[in-house]
């Protein structure tokens, strides 16, 4: 045969030679790649971001919800105010210009204690009363023991020395008056003074300040409060808002835990002495008066607080383990088997207080006897690796 011929049969044979072997190398990685063990992980999401898949389900436990009876618990909002039984107004019974402040808003005070003074016309009109009283009771005096010494000579009728009598008699009247309206005054009939001085008629904390130095002070017709109002803060009142729908669930004298962002963790024993009678028409909400005692003072006028109502009569809830709770961006949840094996769903539910000590109430998202996981935390952690 012809050499020409030969050549490029010889070419073709080695041109397929090569691509078959190329073929045989890139054919024995996926071979490898077939046989090689699985990687992908144990859980992965399905359908949707509610649902995971386990491989090995049986790891996870489940629990089975329960209906418990428990006494329901209602919190609600407020803030402390002082008791109005326990609040005393510092009064001037004498009108005039305040000279002298001792005190001021917020300042403790105790009972007797100097507040103010004050410069009134009434002291000097009460004090002229009482000298002419006293002049007026001499002179009667005088005139009766005249009229008795008289009358036992014969000198003078019996009418006469009656008269004399009832004088002095009112003369006395007169002079008890203008000495009771100097004590009412606060002023000493011996020491007389232009200024009367205004002490404190119990032991507390100023809450209200309606005069400064230099300003008027007194009874008026206008009905001033008090020129400073005094309260007792050794008992507060925490005054809370109510719910109309929530109202038939307390009563007067129930219990109630108070608690104050100022002291975390601390909580206050309170009692229900009041429950309005008129609901705010715009929110639906009655005023709850708690009172609560507050002996170290802790509890300051205005301070935010909650209070934790505490109904008598159990009743039936939907209750689930504490460690079936996933608790997650301020949200918490369960984990519910589905029926597909292995796979489950997460469930948004509304939990309320503890229940039988380690139990947590349901109050939406899960029924009495539903089954949900009973670690949803080492469920969670599983789908995140």
């Amino acid at each position: 045969m012809p050499r020409t011929i030969l050549l490029p049969r010889l070419i073709g044979c080695s041109l397929l030679l090569t691509v078959a072997l190329a073929g045989c190398k890139h054919e024995e990685p996926n071979k490898e790649a077939r046989e090689a063990p699985p990687t992908t992980p144990t859980v992965a999401e399905a359908g949707g971001s509610g649902l995971v898949h386990v491989e090995a389900p049986e790891r996870f436990q489940l629990t089975t919800t329960a209906s418990v009876q428990a006494t329901s618990k209602l919190d609600v909002t407020g803030s402390v105010s002082p008791d109005v039984s326990r609040e005393l107004p510092v009064l001037s019974l004498a009108n005039g210009r305040v000279i002298a402040l001792h005190v001021g808003l917020g300042d403790t005070v105790h009972k007797g204690e100097l507040v103010m003074e004050v410069q009134s016309p009434d002291v000097t009109n009460a004090f002229d009363l009482y000298l002419k009283a006293v002049n007026d009771e001499r002179l009667t005096k005088v005139t009766l023991d005249r009229d008795k010494l008289l009358f036992d000579k014969g000198a003078i009728p019996e009418s006469q020395l009656q008269a004399a009598q009832d004088a002095e008699d009112d003369a006395k009247t007169d002079l008890t008056a203008s000495e009771q309206q100097l004590h009412i005054l606060g002023v000493d009939k011996n020491n007389p003074s232009e200024t009367v001085k205004i002490y404190a008629p119990a032991t507390g904390v100023v809450i209200s300040q309606n005069v400064t130095a230099a300003g008027a002070a007194g009874i008026t017709y206008a009905g001033n409060t008090g020129s400073l109002i005094i309260a007792d803060l050794s008992h507060v009142w925490v005054i809370v808002d109510v719910y109309e729908n929530d109202l038939a669930s307390i009563r007067l004298g129930q219990h109630a835990d108070i608690r104050i962002n100022a002291f975390p963790g601390k909580v206050f024993s309170g009692t229900i002495s009041d429950i309005g009678a008129i609901l705010d028409p715009s929110i639906r909400t009655a005023k709850v008066r708690i009172q609560v005692n507050n002996p170290g003072g802790e509890l300051r006028i205005g301070m935010f607080a909650t209070a934790t109502l505490t109904t008598s009569r159990p009743s039936p809830v939907v209750a689930v383990a504490q460690s079936a709770v996933l608790h997650l961006h301020d949200l918490t949840y369960v984990y519910v088997p589905t029926n597909t094996p292995g796979t489950f769903r997460r469930v948004l539910i509304k939990t309320g207080n503890l229940v039988n000590g380690n139990m947590l109430e349901v109050q939406s998202g899960l029924a009495a006897g539903q089954q949900v996981v009973a670690n949803a935390l080492d469920l969670q952690n599983t789908a995140d690796q």
